[in-house]
């Protein structure tokens, strides 16, 4: 016998959490489609050298990658940005720019293993290229908020900060042959404390004064509104006016459209990935800040350059779907604790009767209502455990008189002497 085991850091998903992954999907694939984004796919596998170009170092050690049967070095994609890049190159003139695209897949990534994360899991992305313009970087950050109220998510901040400002200080300060390493460092924060930040930029830069300087601007946020925040940053870096304006600016278009609640500035957000270029940013859920960012991203004006010469400036963000489904069961959120299988199921009370319960739920089916029907005869504590396990809230007994007796499983509460066409009005009203 062959031992059923699963390798580290992947797993299966039983049809409870399909049922609930598939839910969520759908509802961020009608938020995306209503502000005019539209699918892609890409190959999970790319030659590596596509892959490698741009990802950075950490990303480089954790690419899963291999010779195939032709010799040929391929990798499993590390996220969907990188592929997307290549995407465009190899497809621009196919498209009308700017173009705005999401794309729900799997990635792959061999690091370790934790709550909320995983090997294999899933991204869902959006992304908006071929323009340079604070408009289409408004448009993803309220899309952000927007798939989030969709899916009934109360309480979340989005966190925003500008990797040009980070650049500016780290020029003043003379240490911009070290950013790759700061922002790395710097992106930990929330994982390893301020301590050990502290410590690393020492061990680094060997000057503590250069370090207190970098502290000082990823802690300037504390206690201060998003605006006063913009203003110790002017005062700090005056070299940065044109990226601490485009934060005030946005701010500016969120507080217009009613939902400046959600944002805040945060400067220690700077994304590890080498090809964010301007506006980042990261989604905390306020009762859960420790599961991390549920939905980051930013601007990548240079990425598409590794593949062609056709400028094409980019901004979108990545909603990890496994880490977001992991906390909403946290939450006991409604959509995992009630979200059922089927609207109803057909209780099998006589064996003689099949024909008919066919015939109801094919009935039922047409009228849209996700009907379950039992497939064979048993005593009704079963059928009542079977119900229960797949969280279907109506049960529908057929009578002798031809009539049917609608029951709330949960309060059983019965609606009895039922035409169909009853149970069918009751069941879509309900």
């Amino acid at each position: 016998m062959i031992q059923p085991k699963v390798l580290k850091g992947f797993r299966d998903s039983l049809p409870r959490q399909e049922i609930i992954k598939k839910e969520v999907i759908a509802t961020l694939e009608k938020t995306f489609s209503t502000y005019g984004f539209v699918p892609i796919d890409t190959p999970a596998l790319e030659y590596t050298e596509v892959l490698l170009g741009k990802g950075g170092g950490e990303t480089d050690k954790q690419i899963f990658h291999f010779l195939d049967n032709g010799g040929r070095d391929v990798a499993l994609r590390f996220d969907l940005t990188v592929p997307f890049a290549r995407f465009m190159a190899t497809h621009t003139h196919h498209l009308q720019l700017p173009f705005k695209r999401f794309h729900v897949a799997k990635v792959w990534r061999g690091e370790n293993p934790q709550k909320g994360r995983y090997r294999e899991f899933f991204q869902c992305d959006f992304d908006i290229v071929g323009i340079d313009s604070l408009q289409a970087d408004v448009e993803i950050v309220t899309m952000i908020h927007s798939a989030l109220v969709a899916l009934d998510v109360e309480k979340f901040t989005i966190l925003l900060s500008h990797r040009g400002i980070l650049n500016e200080l780290l020029a003043s300060l003379g240490v911009e042959n070290h950013s790759t390493e700061i922002l790395r460092i710097i992106d930990k924060i929330s994982k390893i404390g301020a301590d050990a930040v502290q410590e690393q930029l020492i061990t680094l830069l060997q000057d503590q004064k250069t370090t207190d300087t970098i502290l000082k601007y990823i802690h300037s946020h504390k206690d201060n509104t998003p605006f006063e925040t913009l203003e110790e940053m002017r005062v700090l870096i005056p070299s940065a006016e044109t990226h601490i304006n485009h934060l005030q600016q946005l701010l500016t278009y969120v507080e217009h459209l009613g939902i400046e609640d959600r944002f805040t500035i945060d400067p220690s957000i700077t994304r590890g990935l080498d090809y964010y270029t301007g506006i980042v940013y990261e989604t905390l859920l306020d009762d859960l800040p420790d599961i991390g960012s549920i939905c980051s991203g930013g601007r990548y004006n240079d990425l598409a350059s590794l593949y062609t010469k056709q400028h094409l400036p980019g901004v979108g963000a990545s909603i990890g779907l496994d880490r977001l489904l992991t906390a909403l069961e946290e939450l006991d959120h409604p959509l995992v604790s009630e979200l059922s299988a089927s609207d109803v199921i057909i209780f099998n009370q006589d064996e003689e009767l099949s024909i008919h319960y066919h015939k109801t739920a094919h009935l039922l089916r047409k009228e849209g209502i996700s009907t379950l029907l039992l497939l064979e005869t048993k005593k009704m504590g079963p059928q009542f455990k079977y119900a229960q396990a797949h969280h279907i809230p109506y049960g529908l007994y057929h009578t002798e008189q031809g009539q049917f007796t609608l029951r709330h499983l949960e309060s059983r509460t019965d609606y009895p002497h039922l035409k169909l066409e009853d149970v069918v009005e009751h069941l879509k009203r309900m």
